[in-house]
């Protein structure tokens, strides 16, 4: 008889994620939970406290601090594995799900599924010949070593790769592994999943080479089960249902996709969205009935792409894509920091990335050069940022697989902070008050184009009470916004003061707020 162990790794919404494995357990199926490290410890608790007793549930021995495309994946995914491997002996097949994935058909129907054949269920692509990779570097991944994440860490990441290839330490691949690549949501058979534990465990060349890959949650798991199980006894095709828009970024599905997602050769769904609460519902009472028949089909992608043509909810015409994506999600908390000295931001923000988790951005709407990860086009000129400003916004979290992202701006861009206050999103404002001397506000007017190296000394006097009128005047109409989460950090407060105040703005530690107020260069001109 099939009984399911679930692998769910998952980094915030507690609440969801103890619905979601209440309703997989009532089914007679077991969850092994890794909760990511880098979360809130207060929503593990609340996780832990809320499932406590329940004996088919069981969670990683360690939390592991996760990070897109690296091994902490990989490392996170074989720890919640050896939970359930040790703690459900009855678990004949271990299926990988995350905290956005939602049951498009009932339990009785699953288990049905899964007896059908004696299979593992797992896209295996050849690595360099199948184009599975659409964007970005392709085998540097593997031959490289990669120590430094690309999102958090971007320069040092491809500097230190470019050392690599100008020293000539390209590695190879083990030899007896035929490299191969897909989708990280797979089912395993129990014996597969033991075999390659086994083998993870006997090989530690095979998981240290895999350990400084890029993005090895594609490609350990895919190499591993083509290398130890026969290709008779493997299905090419994960049992979930995703989709990537033509910017790279997962499709998020709605309370009007239920019909849709119900007629797919699927048996689960990603992502759905924090705010569909109607289709949670709606597949939450799915997944208990029993005699549930299902008509279906595999024309999910041209059945989307053709309401998104026609528009969602009965409309005539649709929206585009960043125009119907247009809020950022209830769930989450932009973070704005604004301060008339652009560098005085920066090196905050920079403190911010250094310190903590949250990813943070500098002037995205005010200067052309700020960093951006490849978002498909949007992010290439100003223009377009702020023409698609909430739907950049959005895809940076969805990029990042957060829900909680600093940008710096400019605090005369009032209609840019109004209109992200308009949002369903949590806004926060911190507003860093500056001293400026004659001298700095001279160098900026010559900056913005004000006056040059030749303006005459009488001109720049009459110049100088001016800009400093227009330096209070934006603040005044920052104030004037009346924001619930106006925070102000002051170039005069003491250390300990402006901690408080980041401490609360960021919703981290004090005493790693501390560390940030307390970087000495923060002021200086």
């Amino acid at each position: 008889m099939t009984q399911i162990a679930f692998i769910l790794l998952c980094h915030k919404d507690p609440e969801g994620i103890i619905a979601q494995t209440l309703r997989l357990t009532a089914a007679g199926d077991c969850v092994a939970i890794h909760f990511d490290g880098r979360a809130r410890k207060s929503d593990h608790d609340r996780i832990r406290v809320a499932l406590a007793g329940n004996p088919q549930v069981t969670f990683a021995r360690k939390r592991i601090r996760c990070g897109w495309g690296e091994w902490s994946l990989v490392a996170a995914t074989l720890s919640a594995l050896k939970a359930a491997v040790a703690d459900f002996p009855g678990a004949t097949h271990f299926y990988m799900l995350s905290g956005d994935c939602m049951p498009i058909k009932t339990a009785e129907f699953i288990h049905a599924r899964l007896e059908e054949e004696d299979a593992d269920h797992i896209e295996c692509f050849d690595f360099f010949g199948s184009g599975w990779i659409k964007t970005g570097i392709r085998e540097e991944r593997l031959i490289y070593r990669h120590w430094f994440n690309e999102r958090r860490r971007k320069w040092l990441f491809y500097t230190s790769m470019a050392v690599q290839q100008r020293f000539g330490l390209a590695r190879k691949v083990p030899g007896e592994l035929k490299m191969r690549i897909g989708s990280q949501w797979w089912c395993l058979r129990r014996r597969t999943v033991e075999a390659v534990m086994e083998f993870s465990a006997r090989r530690k060349d095979v998981t240290r080479f895999f350990s400084t890959t890029w993005i090895p949650d594609e490609t350990f798991f895919q190499t591993l089960v083509a290398h130890l199980v026969p290709d008779r006894e493997i299905r090419w095709r994960t049992l979930t249902f995703l989709m990537f828009t033509d910017y790279g970024m997962p499709v998020t599905f709605y309370d009007d996709h239920h019909d849709l997602l119900l007629a797919q050769e699927y048996l689960f769904a990603r992502k759905i969205s924090p705010d569909a609460k109607g289709l949670k519902d709606r597949l939450g009472a799915l997944y208990s009935e029993t005699g549930r028949s299902f008509t279906l089909s595999d024309e999910g992608r041209r059945q989307f792409d053709y309401l998104t043509a026609r528009g969602r909810e009965g409309r005539r015409f649709a929206q585009r894509f960043w125009e119907a994506e247009t809020s950022l999600g209830r769930s989450r908390t932009l973070m704005l920091v604004t301060c008339k000295k652009w560098h005085v931001a920066k090196r905050l923000v920079e403190r911010v990335r250094g310190l903590t988790q949250v990813p943070a951005v500098d002037y995205l709407f005010n200067e052309q050069e700020t960093a951006l990860p490849d978002l498909g086009g949007i992010q290439t000129t100003i223009d377009k940022r702020m023409r698609h400003r909430r739907a950049l916004v959005r895809m940076l979290f969805e990029h990042w697989q957060t829900d909680r992202l600093v940008l710096c701006v400019d605090p005369g861009s009032i209609e840019l902070i109004q209109d992200f206050r308009q949002d369903r999103s949590r806004l926060r404002l911190l507003e860093i008050d500056c001293q400026f001397t004659d001298d700095y506000l001279v160098g900026h007017a010559r900056r913005v184009g004000l006056a040059g190296p030749h303006t005459p000394v009488t001109a720049m006097d009459q110049l100088l009470p001016t800009i400093r009128y227009d330096v209070k005047f934006e603040s005044d109409r920052l104030r004037d916004l009346d924001l619930a989460g106006h925070y102000r950090m002051r170039q005069t407060a003491s250390v300990e003061q402006n901690a408080a105040i980041l401490a609360e703005f960021l919703d981290v530690p004090i005493e790693t707020a501390r560390a940030i107020a307390a970087t000495d260069y923060l002021f200086v001109d």
